[in-house]
């Protein structure tokens, strides 16, 4: 078959296109300009175009996009003109897997760096897995690959219910919370959206919940209701289900390194020690839901555990971006208030002198909905300033800026222009401070212009 990939560069497109074109499918593309991503696909024989334009598509392909692109794309207008077929990159993904073991990771927030973990453990394992990640592996290492052996792990997209056209043998559900109301109305409406999901898995197929999520439980329930295989995980016990795999922080019985976040698993009566090489408890939950998966694969619990030891982080989770004059500067891509939440209580764990964020919100309609709940996740750190809204796919909206999160938070700061903002909170920054940038929008770039900016107190 023959495919047209619009925003062929991006880190689930490349995957697919990676995916199709070892299977001896032709795929050609287009971005809107040169990546690492687009040389490789290059490299394996993909044809790319740099701009999109109505010339490029081959009349004869089946046209790949993702929600990402919108109606009046000039390549996608031509597309429809001519009856084309148009399908979404998850149906794409669907197609171009149906030999694998799809091992999908779902939830409103963790499942980037949760894919990212399963990716890592099973190439330590030599299992060479194909992986589609939304964001880059630490090292350097694209979230897009196609592997030689049986496993495919994914991040299973919920914003669009793209996910729905998944049929994964391991789904991996890390929470529930309401987020994507825009598109959903309810959160009763994105909660179906996910019980939807459970019965994508495939027959004999396992749903593995977080106990410590209260809409992950309710949906294990539901699930378990309808005859689904279900196991749980978390600092929480749960009966819900076939078996669970409890996670008890670190105590005398864990002999951890410096800076390993440490604890152990208790599954079926057997006590399994669990280290990880990236802070945050969130992150050792998230590990533990991983673990799990391996298990129901057939990988020992020790050498799980061992192999996600290897994984060192994602692009944009808790990055150290630089230091300067004793001053740490790291990125975040939390844009969610429980994200924001476990980003800042990292940091304060962490570090000994004041915690600074610098935080940019993602969506009018999340500002909108969350606000007063943002304002208490910020509420952690000694010294919040909020920029404007990235607005990212939606139009501005009057009255939603955010100042509607400030208004909250008695000593924060809203500053609409980012650039100004960064240079504030350099400006405020003292030598043992750590400044954070977080949010899911261009905020990731002020880390540089406040290192430049605390580099000249030199």
């Amino acid at each position: 078959m023959k495919f047209y990939l619009i925003g062929i560069g991006g880190a689930g497109m490349s995957v697919v296109a990676e995916l199709l074109m070892a299977q001896g499918h032709q795929v050609s593309g287009s971005d809107r300009s040169s990546s690492d991503n687009i040389e490789r696909l290059r490299s394996l024989g993909a044809r790319v175009f740099i701009g999109h334009n109505g010339a490029n598509v081959n009349p004869e392909a089946t046209i790949v996009v993702s929600s990402a692109i919108k109606a009046d794309n000039p390549e996608l207008m031509i597309a429809r003109k001519r009856e084309q077929s148009v399908i979404h990159r998850s149906e794409a993904l669907a197609f171009a897997s149906h030999d694998k073991d799809f091992i999908a990771v779902a939830g409103a927030h963790g499942k980037t760096s949760t894919t990212g973990m399963l990716a890592v453990a099973f190439s330590e394992l030599g299992l060479d897995p194909s992986r589609a990640i939304g964001g880059s592996l630490a090292g350097g290492l694209s979230g897009a690959y196609y592997g030689s052996g049986s496993i495919l792990v994914a991040e299973a997209d919920e914003s669009d219910q793209s996910f729905l056209n998944y049929a994964p043998r391991i789904a991996l559900v890390v929470n529930v919370e309401a987020d994507h109301l825009d598109h959903y109305g309810s959160f009763e409406n994105f909660e179906r959206a996910f019980v939807d999901f459970s019965h994508r898995i495939v027959p004999g197929g396992l749903l593995i919940c977080c106990s410590d999520n209260e809409g992950s439980v309710k949906l294990a329930k539901q699930a378990s209701s309808e005859g689904i295989r279900v196991w749980t995980y978390g600092r929480t016990a749960c009966d819900v289900g076939e078996k669970h795999a409890l996670l008890v922080d670190k105590d005398e019985h864990i002999d951890a390194a410096p800076n390993e976040n440490c604890g152990h698993i208790i599954f079926e009566e057997v006590e399994h020690k669990i280290c990880m090489s990236v802070p945050g408890q969130h992150m050792l939950t998230n590990a533990t839901g991983a673990w799990l998966v391996g298990v129901e694969l057939g990988v020992s619990g020790e050498d799980m555990a061992r192999a996600l030891h290897s994984f060192r982080g994602t692009g944009r989770r808790f990055e150290l971006r630089g230091e300067a004059n004793d001053i740490r500067v790291i990125d975040d891509y939390a844009h969610h208030p429980t994200e924001v939440e476990a980003t800042l209580s990292t940091a304060k764990s962490l570090f000994e002198g004041n915690v600074r964020v610098l935080f940019q919100p993602h969506l009018y309609s999340r500002t909108k909905n969350f606000a007063q709940r943002f304002a208490k996740a910020l509420s952690i750190a000694d010294d919040v300033i909020v920029t404007s809204v990235y607005a990212a796919r939606e139009v501005p909206s009057d009255g939603c800026e955010g100042d509607s999160i400030t208004a909250f938070l008695p000593g924060a700061t809203y500053i609409a222009n980012k650039e100004e903002a960064a240079r504030e909170i350099a400006h405020r920054a003292q030598s043992g401070d750590v400044v954070l940038t977080v949010g899911a929008g261009d905020v990731t770039e002020l880390g540089t212009v406040i290192l430049q900016e605390l580099e000249t107190r030199r």
